[in-house]
């Protein structure tokens, strides 16, 4: 009895101490110092965040639900078009010509003389170096007056064989002995012009590498670089994908960069072998160069035409998205009612982009309005407010 009497005091005590600690500030049950009751202060205070919490959540959802203005999205529109469309293959290329020479002499000896300085023009055939020939054109001087000689002879017996005087055999052995004199003598002469170094064709003197006085050697010694500039091209490699598409005579957009220069040009011929090491073809644009501006070796810009579409549909790339079937979609307007309209998912394919565009081939006609700002914002069959923008 004693027990359960206790029992009923203790829960009044508590009763009552947390009625007190409802009225009581958080301040004053600090003050308490008394650890029971603070803790169901506290207690007390969550209880009550979260039935406010609670009443918030709803009034929230309430607004919601009265406040449709809210969920509309506001997007910008555009009307699709046919238009033009050509599509640019870009390429890099270095600037060659076919009349870039490095001179080498055809025959050993000393460099005796050269007649040409850096920066000159010379013309086709020009004397531009001399080689000693070491006595071979005393030997031709020498074997000149011995073929004039067997002339001689062979005149005088050609005479007399006409005249039915001598031996036919003394009219062959004079005949012979002639030709094969000025065969010789046609040999040494040819030893002897390569002893000159001409000019192989027309052009500009870029470096003369050997000096005066120089030993040189057939085919090892560099003497000179010769450059004509009125011939030049391009030369690039490009994908085998694109064979049926850059052929001869394609018009072709060139810009160099370092001389900030652009031109229109073609192509002049195009390769008739596929790389197997990376599955391409050569081809050379030729490019005018009347000012001599262009170099060999300077690097080109390449943009080649390769397809045109004279009715083409054009769509900015970043309106396009795409479903979990891999689908390409973009948002078309339908039920438009002022300035409020419904957004319908559209499934397209596209085709050749160009820059920020590309080309839809298929499930959009022209004249249709399509979705642009906010366009990766908005759901299928959602209503969107048109912005005047």
């Amino acid at each position: 009895m004693k027990n359960y009497i206790s029992l009923i005091v203790i829960t009044i005590l508590l009763f009552t101490s947390c009625g007190d600690t409802k009225e009581q500030t958080v301040e004053e049950v600090i003050a308490t110092e008394n650890l029971e009751i603070i803790r169901q202060k506290r207690a007390t205070i969550v209880t009550q965040q979260q039935e406010i919490n609670g009443k918030i959540q709803l009034l929230d959802d309430k607004i919601s639900q009265l406040d449709v203005s809210k969920k509309i999205p506001l997007i910008t529109t555009f009307t699709v078009k046919n238009e033009v469309f050509n599509h640019f293959l870009e390429l890099q290329g270095n600037v060659q010509t076919k009349k870039n020479l490095v001179i080498y002499p055809e025959m050993g000896g000393v460099l005796n003389r050269v007649y040409v300085k850096e920066g000159q023009l010379v013309s086709k055939g020009q004397l531009l170096a001399s080689i000693d020939d070491g006595g071979l054109g005393q030997q031709v001087a020498q074997l000149q007056i011995q073929t004039d000689l067997a002339k001689t002879i062979f005149e005088r017996q050609e005479r007399l064989w006409n005249e039915k005087i001598g031996s036919e055999i003394q009219y062959l052995q004079a005949k012979s002995s002639y030709e094969a004199q000025q065969k010789a003598v046609n040999q040494l002469k040819s030893q002897l012009g390569k002893s000159s170094v001409r000019a192989p064709f027309s052009g500009v003197i870029d470096d003369v590498i050997t000096e005066q006085g120089s030993v040189v050697s057939p085919g090892m010694t560099q003497l000179m670089r010769i450059v004509n500039l009125s011939d030049m091209y391009i030369e690039t490699d490009v994908p085998e994908s694109y064979i049926s598409s850059v052929v001869k005579n394609k018009n072709v957009y060139v810009e160099f960069p370092v001389l900030g220069k652009k031109t229109n040009a073609k192509i002049r011929q195009t390769g008739n072998f596929i790389n197997p090491a990376n599955r391409t073809f050569k081809i050379e644009v030729a490019i005018p160069n009347k000012d001599r501006t262009i170099k060999p070796n300077l690097t080109a810009k390449l943009k080649i035409n390769d397809y045109t579409n004279e009715n083409a549909i054009l769509i900015p790339q970043d309106i396009i998205s795409e479903n979990a079937n891999g689908e390409q979609y973009i948002y078309v307007i339908k039920d438009k009612n002022g300035k409020y309209a419904t957004a319908d998912q559209a499934i397209i394919e596209t085709g050749k982009t160009q820059g920020d565009v590309i080309e839809v081939l298929k499930g959009l006609e022209a004249n249709t309005e399509i979705i642009q700002e906010g366009a990766r914002s908005v759901r299928n069959q959602q209503e969107v407010e048109i912005s005047k923008k």
